[in-house]
């Protein structure tokens, strides 16, 4: 770096008042930035290169230490029923002790981008203490191939060892994830886990965006050798990143993309795949990253001796990650661009085993369920637990939209209408049965039946209409056993299923109590309630 460009950075953290840092490290690469948290014993280097990293109690999100600074400018455009409120004087407050604690301390600058259209792009300063957090957001974001004219668009200050003080920052716990979005400055403390800052910058793309005219989406996407492409709505553990890498398709990106006019692109340069009981045989793309040197592996367990790592073992967490960067992906598209979707694909895992394998939605349909947001998880089990729970995350992202649902749904909508997009529901959860009797749908079968709805095999099939969801059902799939594309004829019981159809279809019907005033009247006609009503 030369000295005028030195200059500049080092002016810019002072007005954040960064002044007094022993050492900076000013875009460190992969490499530089591995070696440092393997020596300063931040992880340990795994077999086949990776770096395996622990969080402490922290091993996911913690969405109830998140806050967003209340002002004039966000006062009446954030959707403050999702949104916990932080006054401008707490924030202010918790900055300065934020910078008073990075006194003296060893800090890592990178200067990234996110949104692979520059049209669209983000430049994002990201300032960590540990090394692996630098490693990790080098690897989720885009490294800008010029930074002589860098200049923040928003800075977020990531400091693990720092404890908030509810009474002074008026905070819920010493952890905090704090969002100026009115002068672009996130603050996160008192958590090591690193999607903490992935998920800040998606949170504020989908504040910014919306102005522009561009969606937001909580996706993933990938493109036909034609240039078809597709986009995979699902909250995590529905199959967003194991489905959209397709060897026979070109990878966008795994988690997060943005739709304008000129078509989708990536807000990301690398990938943050969830491999708790990953397996070489059913992923492997997936799997040859977690064996390759800088992958930086979050809360896998290892043996300290033999190094070798054990994906089975979610004794720490079930959420274990791996953190790598999309060039990792063979098929990986370079530039993170693809041409307006010709399909949506939107995922659930339905523990409930009611929800057929695939469906096709009516564009109304496809707001019900886009603003619905629906999967059931089985988290916990270890614990004993029988019971699938329902979750329901509107524009399957909830804890990332800081607007009002219409605003994404008004423009998903309208974007599906303009370009004639084919959507469709595909349930990667359980079959002949709810968890604990059925079993989960078999990858191969997902696999064979999205491909049929990609590749436009699907248009000519009969199709029946679901007595509860009012959706068309594919009759038959070459490929497929027919028996599976019918879930109640999977169960033992059919009477059993029935019930726990209206189990469900009562879930649905009173979460989207919350969205009746602002849905349209088609939308509102697409509830399951309807649909057994005109039984």
């Amino acid at each position: 770096m030369d000295i005028a460009a030195d200059a500049l950075i080092r002016s810019q953290l002072a007005e954040l008042g960064l002044t007094w840092a022993s050492r900076i490290s000013w875009n460190a690469p992969a490499a530089a930035l591995y070696q440092e948290a393997a020596a300063q014993g931040e992880g340990l280097v795994a077999e086949g290169g990776g770096l395996a990293v622990t969080t402490g109690q922290h091993t996911g999100r913690s969405p109830n230490d998140k806050f967003v600074v209340r002002d004039a400018t966000t006062e009446h455009s954030i959707w403050w029923d999702n949104n916990k409120a932080m006054s401008r004087e707490h924030f202010e407050t918790l900055r300065k002790d934020f910078m008073a604690h990075a006194r003296l301390k060893s800090l890592h600058v990178q200067d990234l981008a996110a949104g692979a259209d520059p049209a669209h792009r983000l430049s994002v300063r990201v300032v960590t203490e540990q090394a692996w957090h630098a490693l990790f957001i080098r690897h989720l974001l885009i490294v800008p191939p010029d930074l002589t004219a860098f200049t923040p668009g928003l800075t977020i200050l990531n400091l693990p060892s720092f404890r908030a003080d509810p009474a002074r920052h008026g905070t819920r716990s010493d952890t905090v994830i704090a969002l100026d979005l009115s002068n672009g400055l996130v603050l996160i403390g008192g958590t090591h886990y690193a999607g903490e800052m992935k998920k800040a910058v998606f949170t504020v793309l989908n504040y910014l965006l919306p102005a522009r005219g561009v969606m937001p989406m909580h996706c993933a996407a990938n493109a036909g050798p034609d240039g078809d492409s597709a986009v995979f709505f699902g909250l995590s553990g529905t199959g967003k990143t194991t489905l959209s890498a397709d060897p026979g398709r070109t990878l966008i990106g795994d988690d997060e993309h943005g739709w304008s006019e000129d078509g989708i692109f990536n807000f990301e340069g690398g990938c943050y795949a969830k491999v708790i009981h990953l397996s070489k045989e059913a992923e492997p793309q997936i799997h040859a990253t977690t064996q390759m040197w800088g992958t930086v592996l979050e809360n896998v367990t290892i043996d300290p001796a033999t190094r070798r790592l054990d994906f089975a073992d979610g004794s720490l967490t079930e959420n274990t990650r791996a953190a790598y960067p999309l060039t990792a992906i063979a098929n990986a598209s370079r530039t993170g661009r693809a041409a307006v979707p010709g399909t949506i694909v939107m995922l659930t895992a339905d523990a409930f085993g009611v929800l057929p394998p695939i469906a096709r939605l009516t564009p109304a349909q496809a707001m019900y369920h886009f603003l619905s947001g629906y999967t059931a998880k089985v988290a916990g089990t270890e614990r004993g637990v029988t019971e699938p729970a329902a979750t329901f995350s509107t524009c399957f992202g909830a804890p990332f939209i800081p607007r009002e649902p219409a605003v994404y749904g008004n423009l998903l909508r309208d974007l599906i209408r303009r370009h004639g997009v084919s959507c469709w529901l595909l349930n990667t959860g359980w079959t002949g049965g709810a968890y604990g009797e059925g079993h989960r749908m078999p990858i191969r079968v997902t696999r064979a039946l999205l491909r049929a709805a990609l590749e436009g095999r699907l248009d000519g099939v009969p199709m029946r209409t679901d007595p509860h969801f009012g959706f068309a059902v594919p009759k038959q799939v070459e490929g497929v056993d027919a028996s599976i594309l019918d879930p109640r004829r999977t169960w033992a019981d059919p009477a059993a299923y029935d019930a726990m159809a209206r189990r469900l279809v009562d879930m649905f019907v009173r979460n989207f109590a919350r969205f009746e005033a602002t849905a349209g009247a088609e939308v509102r006609a697409a509830s399951p309630v309807f649909q057994i009503a005109a039984e």
